[in-house]
């Protein structure tokens, strides 16, 4: 059976150059205060399917993520299993007050989109540790699309700000505590796919919306990453401006494919 879990939500992300994170900037947009990291919301939903599949899951899982409305440092949440079949389970993020934030479709096997024989490394060129992206725009993601994007490095390990997505630790699956397994958590694998957009065109606020990934292998301590990104699609919608991009994830040490993710962000909201 797969369990549902209810925890206090943290935001993982205070201080990111994404201010929608912070107080002062989220309140500019009429929120309560800084929002936690879509990522992070993704991991509360994901997590069930770590405790249920263990390493299985984290090999071979797929996972699609739509986060539909703010989720606030502190705020209790509650995850619930809406749905549960043999290698599959859907489930909801809801509030206190019910409000559901986000909604997820969680497989063992992996979807027919995702499913299949993983991609091979392209050799993008990787970027500088001072590279500093253009101003996000129509005509900057077209000139991505067009001449290709830069990849870059990210290392999972016990020092990264993101080696945790809850601040009681005893309450992840021991695979991925520090004290556990070690292995990196979802809410560090998808950000992987913000870092690099947002390192490949500078966005400020941006909102992550929604997530399509495929694990490929498990990721222990001290992996160092290759992310590769390509543009996919760019489009205005109600006044925001969206994006959709490609991530894939390789062992710098091998080249083999660690996961792939479909990112879809807010890269301009309205009123900007």
């Amino acid at each position: 059976m797969i369990k549902g879990w209810t925890a206090e939500a943290m935001n993982t992300a205070p201080d990111s150059q994404n201010q929608i994170h912070g107080d002062d900037i989220a309140r500019k947009y009429g929120f309560k205060g800084g929002l936690v990291p879509g990522v992070t919301i993704s991991a509360y939903l994901i997590q069930p399917a770590v405790d249920s599949w263990g390493m299985d899951w984290l090999e071979r899982g797929a996972a699609h993520v739509r986060v539909s409305s703010p989720l606030y440092d502190g705020e209790q949440f509650t995850v619930n299993i809406t749905q549960e079949f043999k290698d599959h389970y859907k489930a909801e993020l809801a509030r206190p007050d019910g409000t559901v934030s986000a909604t997820a479709d969680i497989s063992l096997t992996g979807p027919v989109e995702t499913a299949g024989t993983p991609p091979v490394r392209r050799m993008d060129q990787i970027a500088e540790k001072d590279f500093i992206g253009p101003k996000a725009s129509f005509e900057t993601f077209k000139q991505l699309k067009q001449e290709g994007c830069l990849a870059f490095r990210y290392r999972w390990g016990s020092k990264h700000r993101m080696n945790a997505y809850i601040e009681n630790q005893a309450l992840m699956p021991e695979l991925l505590r520090l004290d556990g397994g070690g292995y990196a958590n979802m809410s560090f694998i998808l950000g992987c796919s913000n870092w690099v957009l947002a390192s490949n065109a500078q966005m400020n606020p941006w909102v992550h919306l929604e997530t399509r990934s495929q694990n490929f292998r498990a990721v222990p301590a001290d992996t160092r990453i290759i992310a590769e990104m390509d543009i996919d699609n760019f489009y205005e919608k109600k006044g925001h401006e969206f994006i959709d991009v490609n991530v894939n994830l390789f062992d710098e040490a091998n080249d083999d494919c660690l996961a792939v993710i479909a990112l879809r962000a807010i890269y301009k909201l309205r009123g900007m």
